[in-house]
């Protein structure tokens, strides 16, 4: 990166009156992602799991990472990085691809249609508006329950969790050495968070990657390799059984759970960084089209939605304020593309406590939770505990917006319940109705 023409930047990112200098956002950016990219390892190992080619899927997390820290970067100025995010590509292969049976081709339309509406959605601030009119107690459930699921998701693939026919689920055999490691790996990433060491999340797994091969787990592949062809992913997306009743749902999740999920993670990190002008978010059109690029452009290049990070509050506590820092992040996520040998001798055990870790902190959310009103608690919970039970978060979302709709209705509290929640209720309502979960 040129830091030869201060001019330049200054320009582009107005970093006098940000109150930040090229130094500390360069610093920021790579705070941010030493925080997040982990995603270049797990997010072709889950989508690999849906059919899909592990090396294709890691240059298209790399590039779509890229082209979404690039434009929050120079469009949104904004210190805030962009991936494909945990828990939608957990949905997209664990509950439409693996669940429902769809090719991922078809996914991947999904996908790609899903930011088309959140492009239009954005350009007329229709979203803005949607998340402003839904409760605080279901947006909080949602992050929550997706919570539970990465959990699941973690404890299963390490085989700690495992099938039981006499109650559903149980223990596993945890004397295995991908359980133990597994375990031991997400008390690492505890301990690392605890000392506030910076990339707890990718040094977790590269050791558990190193003990792996050497206790014969795994084979190590080498570090530095050339960038494999993206060509097995890249503009596949499938539309002609994209339009039927089952997939229009599996749009409208990928819609509602990136809605939530990028929307206040813009205004979370922004309002950390000291960004927000009388609560509001200046530029807030120009963010809001950045992520919804992203997600057209990685869903062309073949991955899963991206989405803001985050871990973007790391780089803003290492003060990070303006675009640059976002755009750093994006060349760093280029210069990964050469690491492709690493990423793919990564054993599927070690990434669980990634997994793990992220659904910590998604859990956090239930505590914005008015638990102490049960017509709000009670909707949360059924939320919350049907994405991991039912093994789906489109299940989960849409028993939160029914019995949300329902309890306040019989409460005599129906006015509480705004319009967008009684359409999208009486919509799923009719789709387990008429087509069953």
């Amino acid at each position: 990166m040129n830091t030869s023409n201060p001019s330049l930047l200054e320009r582009l990112f107005h970093l006098r009156e940000s109150g930040t200098t090229v130094r500390t956002e360069i610093m920021a950016g790579l705070t941010t992602f030493l925080t997040m990219c982990y995603i270049i390892i797990v997010n072709p190992l889950t989508l690999g799991e849906a059919g899909m080619d592990v090396g294709a899927v890691f240059v298209a997390t790399c590039i779509a990472a890229a082209i979404g820290c690039f434009v929050m970067g120079f469009v949104g100025n904004y210190p805030i990085a962009l991936a494909p995010g945990m828990g939608l590509n957990a949905y997209f292969t664990y509950a439409v691809v693996k669940g429902m049976g769809v090719p991922w081709q078809v996914a991947l339309g999904a996908v790609f249609m899903s930011g088309l509406i959140f492009i239009v959605f954005s350009l007329f601030k229709i979203r803005e508006m949607l998340v402003n009119a839904l409760p605080m107690s279901l947006k909080m459930s949602i992050a929550a329950g997706i919570g539970l699921f990465l959990a699941l998701i973690a404890l299963k693939g390490a085989g700690i969790i495992v099938d039981n026919p006499a109650t559903l689920v149980g223990m596993g055999d945890v004397h295995q050495p991908a359980a133990l490691l597994a375990l031991a790996g997400f008390v690492l990433v505890v301990v690392l968070e605890h000392y506030r060491v910076k990339g707890s999340i990718i040094i977790t797994i590269l050791a558990l990657t190193v003990i792996s091969a050497l206790m014969g787990l795994s084979e190590f592949k080498g570090v530095v390799g050339t960038v494999p062809s993206i060509a097995p992913t890249f503009m596949q997306m499938d539309f002609k059984d994209l339009f039927t009743v089952s997939m229009v749902s599996v749009i409208f999740v990928f819609f509602l759970v990136d809605l939530f999920d990028s929307t206040g993670t813009l205004v979370g990190v922004s309002h950390r960084a000291g960004l927000l002008v009388d609560g509001k978010l200046p530029r807030l059109k120009r963010a809001l089209l950045a992520d919804s690029t992203a997600i057209v452009a990685g869903a062309a290049l073949g991955t899963s939605s991206t989405t803001p990070y985050v871990e973007s509050a790391a780089g803003v506590a290492a003060g990070g304020r303006t675009g640059l820092t976002a755009v750093t992040v994006g060349v760093l996520m280029l210069a990964c593309l050469i690491f492709s040998p690493l990423a793919q001798s990564v054993p599927a055990f070690a990434t669980a406590p990634a997994l793990l870790y992220v659904g910590t902190q998604m859990l956090r959310s239930a505590t914005e939770i008015d638990w102490d009103d049960i017509t709000e608690a009670a909707p949360a919970f059924l939320t919350i505990v049907f994405m991991p039970f039912a093994y789906s978060i489109a299940d989960g979302i849409a028993m939160g917006f029914i019995s949300y709709a329902l309890v306040k209705l019989l409460c005599g509290r129906a006015k509480e319940v705004p319009p967008m929640v009684w359409i999208v209720a009486v919509l799923w309502a009719a789709k387990f109705w008429y087509l069953g979960a």
